[in-house]
């Protein structure tokens, strides 16, 4: 048998769910737990295929919209968050729902609603079309909350007054892009404020932490997450930032370009806050199956964070 050839894994940690994915996927659960299947819910409930398609198996019907769903079934609204005008739905069609957005995330739209209510004009820093984004602007009537991407974007803002100005942002944003878009905003508007406590989430800048500490000691980066998980795709800019020549997002072990890892000597691997570690298990396999691995755990930091249910899967059917 031909000996394998050495491989040195740096294991990222913190990596994979979050507490508020985690509390996502539990509301699923005990909600079909307590009224049984069908459960609706609107949008991906976080955004990784292998855990939305575990759920559908138990029950749980995914849909994108609330005109898809019956009125006489509960429906669990995803974890990204959702415009004020879905809930004010729910309610004239008299439904049972569940919000299961991220507390970090109701956060954001509190504060914006705060401002708003002060008199600000909001700026988003997010990204067009994400459920997230498009959720947080729901909050506040039409006009009142403009979205930026780009440094470059904040040049062309049109605002009503531009002393009276409030910025918040997505919770899964680069945060050295971040960084620079809210630098591009107080040079333009000295007077905007910002928000009292970091918007980009704990999970986000923790795993990002761990990423950047481990780019400069490997050759490559799997990012296991789904394309559509914006903290996954972060996760892969910032080790291709950090140092890191070849960063790759892999959905499962079965997508890995193992021809693209040729002679490879360092790997670093993460996960994205909505991949369940049994994908990290199952990657980690693949490498041992071709490797000699050697593994090493590289942590940053250690988190505890644990959100509550909402009350009314709490109670007794």
């Amino acid at each position: 048998m031909t000996d394998l050839p050495p491989l040195t894994l740096y294991l990222a940690a913190p990596r994979g769910f979050c507490a508020g994915v985690d509390r996502a996927i539990k509301i699923v659960e005990m909600a079909l737990a307590k009224w049984g299947a069908p459960v609706y819910v609107r949008h991906e409930i976080v955004h990784n295929k292998y855990v939305v398609d575990g759920l559908r198996a138990k029950g749980a019907v995914f849909v994108e919209e609330l005109a898809d769903c019956p009125p006489d079934r509960p429906v669990i609204f995803s974890a990204h968050g959702v415009p004020k005008s879905v809930p004010a739905e729910a309610v004239a069609r008299q439904m049972l729902f569940v919000d299961a957005t991220c507390p970090l995330v109701s956060k954001v739209h509190v504060e914006a609603e705060r401002h708003h209510e002060a008199g600000l004009q909001m700026v988003m820093i997010g990204h067009a079309g994400h459920p997230e984004t498009i959720g947080t602007m729901g909050q506040l009537p039409a006009g009142e909350v403009l979205l930026v991407e780009t440094p470059d974007d904040v040049a062309g803002l049109t605002v009503r007054d531009p002393a009276r100005l409030a910025f918040i942002t997505q919770t899964t944003l680069s945060v050295d892009d971040t960084a620079g878009i809210v630098a591009a905003l107080k040079a333009r508007f000295p007077a905007i404020v910002g928000p009292h406590k970091e918007d980009i989430c704990y999970a986000t800048t923790n795993r990002q932490a761990a990423v950047k500490e481990i780019a400069p000691r490997i050759d490559a980066l799997l990012v296991i997450g789904a394309p559509n998980s914006s903290n996954s795709r972060r996760l892969v800019e910032v080790g291709r930032a950090a140092g890191c020549g070849y960063a790759q997002l892999v959905q499962r072990a079965a997508e890995i370009d193992w021809r693209a890892l040729d002679g490879i000597r360092t790997v670093g691997v993460t996960a994205g806050a909505s991949a369940p570690e049994e994908l990290v298990t199952e990657v980690l396999d693949a490498f041992r199956a071709r490797f000699a691995t050697t593994v090493e755990l590289v942590e940053t930091a250690r988190e505890d964070v644990e959100f509550k249910v909402p009350r009314v899967l709490r109670k007794p059917a």
